[in-house]
């Protein structure tokens, strides 16, 4: 696919890239390289905490009982940026459901009450529920469950597929998971902007009508997924059955203004391929 070929210009030092689709993969770049993945662990986490869910381990609505949030905070407002906990720090900022407030705390109490209530930690139930399964052999989290992980680009490929065609998941779990939650809630995109509503699902952004965007214009409202602050991005697009992994090892704020221009003109370029070969 031509639209991978914008990727070799970037200005970053190393980058791969790769195209999912159920017809199969296309990729650019050093696929099995190692990266920095930044944020997009928290969709996998995410992942993890609602099969935790299915399994009954964990409420999504219920009381949490082994980590310290306030009374009424929920695994769901924890996963949709809604739980009142500040980007970082222990306390809260706010009450929940009030505003959408993207938060680093919030996936790590997630990442708790699923450790604690399975009674293991969570580096391990995360490699046992999603990595293992879907053959996601170079995968590590050796710090926070927020940001930590580390991969190569054909294993985020391998979760990109998972989050386009799930497996580990029911459906009615996937579709609460990339439904917007608590859909009227205001919010910032950290480095994008603020938008009003700020939609965002179970660990994953949803596009919804956001403009600017770091994915293209050209995306459906339903796309979703997520950036990293090490210069990282994936998203799915149901409207074109397609998803988009691009790793690179330059931080985020070192390049905001370039990446805010490319990521979307690489999308655009992949959307329109998509629609074009259909």
């Amino acid at each position: 696919m031509e639209a991978l070929h914008l990727v070799t210009s970037w200005p970053v030092e190393h980058v791969t890239a790769a195209i999912i689709t159920t017809g199969g993969n296309a990729t650019i770049g050093d696929t099995e390289r190692t990266y920095r993945l930044a944020s997009l662990t928290k969709p996998m986490v995410a992942w993890a905490v609602m099969i935790g869910v299915e399994e009954g381990i964990v409420g999504l609505d219920a009381p949490l009982r082994f980590t310290n949030v306030p009374d009424g905070v929920t695994l769901r407002h924890l996963l949709a940026h809604a739980g009142g906990f500040g980007f970082d720090g222990d306390e809260p900022i706010a009450a929940p459901a009030r505003r959408r407030i993207y938060s680093n705390t919030a996936i790590e109490r997630a990442a708790e009450e699923l450790a604690g209530a399975a009674r293991m930690a969570f580096a391990d139930y995360l490699r046992e529920a999603v990595w293992e399964p879907l053959g996601m052999s170079s995968m590590t989290l050796p710090g926070s469950a927020a940001h930590s992980a580390r991969g190569s680009s054909d294993d985020v490929a391998l979760f990109v597929g998972e989050m386009l065609r799930p497996r580990l998941l029911a459906d009615e779990t996937y579709r609460a998971v990339i439904s917007t939650q608590f859909p009227d809630l205001a919010g910032i995109v950290p480095d994008v902007g603020r938008f009003d509503p700020c939609p965002w699902g179970l660990g994953v952004e949803i596009r919804g009508d956001k403009s600017p965007h770091w994915t293209g214009r050209a995306n459906s409202p339903a796309t979703f997924g997520h950036f990293g602050g090490s210069g990282t991005m994936m998203w799915v697009d149901p409207s074109i059955d397609t998803g988009v992994v691009a790793l690179t090892d330059r931080s985020f704020p070192e390049w905001r203004d370039e990446a805010l221009a490319l990521w979307p003109q690489f999308s655009d370029a992949v959307v329109a391929e998509r629609r074009s070969a259909a």
